[in-house]
């Protein structure tokens, strides 16, 4: 989030203050008008009231519980708690201080992530993130530097990927200054395909970019018909083009639901993948890994060697510094669940999914896009013209508390609107069953003629390359 410059100059003299309900019990010779928002307060105010200052003010935000919009965990147990709570005060780059976090647990999970993704090296290369967003622009810019290291190409280098990806891969493109040759999704099919890579590709392209779970849809990028096409440009033009999989989603769900699903480093091309741990690997924000299917995959110009408290250390982050509590997070989950906990969890969630798909989907309204089958996330559009827009129904849902997208596709398909519902561990088949009997209720109200503001269709494909 971007925080703007505020004129204190133009605004009016009340809107430079809170003006806390209490302030008169508990906040001493405070001005009468209130509590700067802008400024440093001249002088402080006891604990409780400060707390319930910010507790207040954050009342008015969403309930994460009934937030179907967010990938990101919001429930861990008891005792994981007590952990984050434990670690929350040290800081991951301090080996020296604390080498049991870094050098054990931090090392113990890169390794595990390598070996459940098939890879079979002894150690593996890898790092925690601060998200899946820092594990991208890391792997990505690893392929830049093998790219230059190779020769293989002299004019500007570029990247491949579908333009229903995270934002982070264009973000990735501009910071690092590389082409970003962005596929647009198809109506009917709705990730990239191995035809569209093949008029994308040249020498001077560094890596291809699939997703394991697309942000729009949530649906899966081909990853072996790509894969086999890069081993054909290799046979045949020489090129050593990576995949990096931005497996954020669907990293901690497959190998456990489908482990037969060859996506990961059984893929010869396959030579990075990113994770979110606050996404189902079921810690809270914010935690990515990033993961190399061999050491030679991060060149070695990029890792830092520093003397740091005391201690060599190597770095190959984006930032510094990092908390620990989420690796240690991470790591209690590993061991309290196993492989055969994972499993369990991420079935359990794939049939909550799929019950309300089908629920959704027996409205009657709708036409469904996914059904929460291979992950959990539904996403369905309009039958027909209804006079209301999804969106609508999304405003008319929060009034009950929940918090469902809706939005356009990109590029090609922009005029198409749809809602998607993400199904996390906390969302039950009872909860299911509350929500589809509230969406019928919303559209039954504005079927009933209740209508809330202006029906806001979504733009045409000239007006728009991004969700509207």
């Amino acid at each position: 989030m971007i925080s703007r410059k505020v004129n204190l100059e133009a605004l009016d003299e009340s809107k430079k203050y809170r003006v806390g309900a209490y302030s008169a019990r508990y906040i001493a010779k405070v001005k009468e008008k209130g509590i700067p928002k802008y400024e440093f307060p001249e002088e402080g105010m006891s604990p409780r009231a400060a707390y319930q200052l910010v507790h207040d003010e954050q009342s008015l935000d969403g309930n994460p519980f009934l937030n179907l919009a967010s990938f990101v965990n919001t429930w861990m147990e008891p005792e994981a708690d007590k952990l984050v709570m434990e670690n929350i005060n040290k800081n991951i780059i301090d080996i020296f201080e604390y080498p049991q976090t870094d050098k054990v647990i931090h090392r113990n999970i890169v390794n595990m992530l390598g070996r459940l993704f098939n890879g079979h090296h002894t150690e593996f290369m890898g790092t925690a993130t601060a998200g899946s967003s820092e594990a991208i622009m890391l792997g990505l810019l690893a392929h830049k530097w093998s790219w230059k290291n190779s020769g293989r190409g002299t004019g500007k280098p570029n990247i491949i990927f579908g333009n229903d990806a995270h934002v982070c891969w264009d973000k990735f493109a501009k910071y690092f200054d590389v082409e970003a040759r962005k596929i647009p999704i198809d109506k009917d099919v709705r990730t990239i395909t191995a035809d569209a890579v093949s008029k994308k590709i040249d020498e001077n392209t560094i890596c291809v970019g699939c997703v394991l779970g697309t942000t729009f849809t949530g649906e899966i990028d081909p990853v072996k018909d790509i894969n086999d096409l890069l081993l054909k440009y290799r046979k045949e033009k020489g090129w050593d083009i990576p995949i990096h999989i931005d497996a954020a989603s669907g990293g901690f769900i497959l190998p456990f639901t489908e482990p037969d699903f060859k996506w990961d480093f059984r893929l010869e091309r396959v030579k990075s993948i990113n994770v979110s741990g606050h996404k189902y690997g079921l810690t809270y924000p914010g935690l990515g890994w990033l993961i190399f299917r061999d050491e030679t995959d991060l060149p070695e110009e990029l890792i830092f060697h520093v003397n740091y408290l005391g201690e060599m250390e190597d770095s190959y982050t984006l930032n510094f510094s990092g908390g620990s509590a989420m690796v240690v997070a991470q790591y209690y989950n590993v061991l309290r669940f196993g492989r055969a906990g994972y499993t369990g969890i991420m079935k359990n969630i794939l049939e909550v999914s799929q019950d309300l798909a089908r629920k959704v989907n027996n409205l009657g309204r709708f036409e469904m896009l996914n059904k929460g089958e291979r992950l959990p996330i539904i996403a369905f559009k309009q039958k027909k013209e209804t006079g209301y827009s999804l969106q609508q129904l999304s405003y008319k849902l929060r009034e009950k508390g929940w918090i469902i997208p809706a939005y356009c596709l990109p590029e090609n398909a922009a005029d198409i609107e749809i809602m998607r519902i993400v199904v996390r561990e906390n969302f039950t088949l009872d909860m299911a069953a509350i929500l589809v009997k509230d969406i019928e209720n919303a559209c039954q109200f504005f079927e009933n003629g209740n209508k809330s503001g202006t029906k806001k269709s979504c733009p045409s494909e000239n007006d728009m390359a991004h969700i509207c």
